[in-house]
């Protein structure tokens, strides 16, 4: 998660140098990084294996607990008094202004996460955006989204007529991926053992940080990013990087949306970016995998810590495997062994949202956590099975009956529900 929130500060350092005054720009973020014991360089954040600080200077309007869907929707909206906590900073726009938007979290299909319980789901928050829209609150809005399966989050459901533009780092379904990952190259320097931004985040705005963004258009930078995040168009690693919506915004320049850093005035636009393709990446999802197990390899033998890292290795091993196997359970419960698997895993044609009832998919969610435990951020890559139930005429009732089969006690890891709270 430590690469989420570096891209989050280098965002903000973009729209500063960009010339964007901090009374215009809301952050939310967890802040647990940067204080961390583990951060080897304490009380800063780096999102390049080269970079300085990319913390310095964020505002804190929203941290911790603060950092929550309510607060979110909120904020956007321009609700004073729904928020609560934090600085009260809310998108006080008019009809004349310009808004981006850049979120980056763990996904999954149809969903999108929060470090706090409940996530934000694709049908809220495009509600949230019709509502913006309904209110004359902006001219334009652009929405860029670093989440595994972030297409499906605005796939069949943003419509093309409401000036909002939105790009996301993956389509409806794959993962999105880490970069500057240990092991990988470039890596990041030797203390570290987690991967330090995200493969779609890295490529827009280290594009940001080198190019003359009042001459350079959103479809420019999209057509770049996605080059950049396809990994050569090999797609052995990388994802597609989507657009949805008002399309026809996308020849607006950059500079309305996120600034121009005046010492890149006299760059200019060169479609094959010179900026560094990636050996490899990591899967968004494998992102912790990655730090827990480098965590555990470089610890001393026989040593405490070593037995505790192996301890916190293990029991994400097990929270993975008791997920997989309990939705794979209930799919065959519910369609049988030879229908299960195929019913669970059917994707929709582009264009179709990823359910018909999303009021029954958060149902499915809860009657799951309530008798198996907690998803969390691993289980979100479960969705489309629940959404896939729901399509399928399923009661959230029969859904409650069938989790309890399947999972006869709640774990009592750290993922537990009854610790963590309800994904829905």
């Amino acid at each position: 998660m430590s690469q989420v929130r570096a891209d989050i500060c280098h965002a903000y350092q973009i729209l500063k140098k960009g010339g964007l005054k901090d009374e215009n720009i809301i952050v939310f973020m967890y802040d647990d990084i940067a204080h961390n014991l583990e951060n080897p360089r304490p009380g800063v954040i780096i999102n390049h294996p080269q970079g300085g600080d990319v913390y310095a200077g964020v505002p804190k309007d929203y941290t911790g607990k603060e950092v929550n869907v309510k607060n979110l929707f909120a904020v956007l909206l321009g609700n004073k008094t729904a928020v609560s906590g934090g600085s009260g900073k809310v998108v006080d726009s008019g009809p004349n202004d310009h808004i981006f938007v850049f979120y980056s979290d763990h996904g999954g299909p149809g969903v999108i996460g929060m470090p706090t319980y409940p996530y934000v789901y694709g049908d809220d928050l495009v509600d949230v955006l019709k509502k913006k829209h309904a209110a004359g609150t902006y001219k334009s809005l652009v929405f860029y989204l670093e989440a595994c399966e972030a297409g499906s989050v605005f796939e069949g459901l943003l419509p093309n007529d409401i000036g909002v533009y939105a790009t996301t780092a993956s389509n409806a379904e794959e993962s999105s991926w880490g970069t500057y990952c240990p092991g990988e190259y470039p890596s990041p320097p030797s203390e570290y053992d987690t991967c330090l931004g995200d493969l779609y985040s890295i490529s827009w705005m280290e594009d940001s940080d080198v190019h003359n963004l009042r001459t350079e258009s959103l479809k420019q930078q999209y057509d770049l990013v996605k080059k950049r995040t396809a990994a050569q168009d090999s797609y052995s690693y990388g994802s597609h990087v989507m657009q949805y919506g008002s399309l026809d915004l996308n020849d607006q320049h950059l500079f309305l949306y996120i600034g121009s850093n005046p010492a890149n005035d006299n760059t200019t636009f060169v479609e094959d970016n010179s900026l560094p393709s990636f050996s490899r990446a990591v899967n968004q999802r494998d992102a912790d995998l990655v730090y827990f197990w480098r965590k555990y390899q470089k610890l001393a033998e026989s040593s405490t810590e070593k037995n505790d890292a192996r301890k916190q290795l293990l029991e994400m091993m097990s929270h993975r495997s008791h997920i997989d196997n309990s939705v794979e359970l209930i799919g065959n419960l519910l369609f049988g062994f030879a229908d299960g698997p195929m019913v669970l895993k059917t994707v929709r044609p582009a264009g179709e949202p990823l359910a018909d009832d999303w009021s029954c998919l958060k149902s499915m969610v809860r009657a799951f956590e309530s008798q198996c435990g907690s998803l969390a951020q691993y289980g979100m890559k479960h969705m489309r099975s629940f959404a896939n139930i729901c399509n399928a005429g399923i009661l959230p009732e029969a859904m409650v009956k069938m989790a309890a089969q399947a999972c006869t006690s709640i774990p009592t890891n750290p993922w537990s529900a009854t610790h963590n709270g309800f994904s829905a």
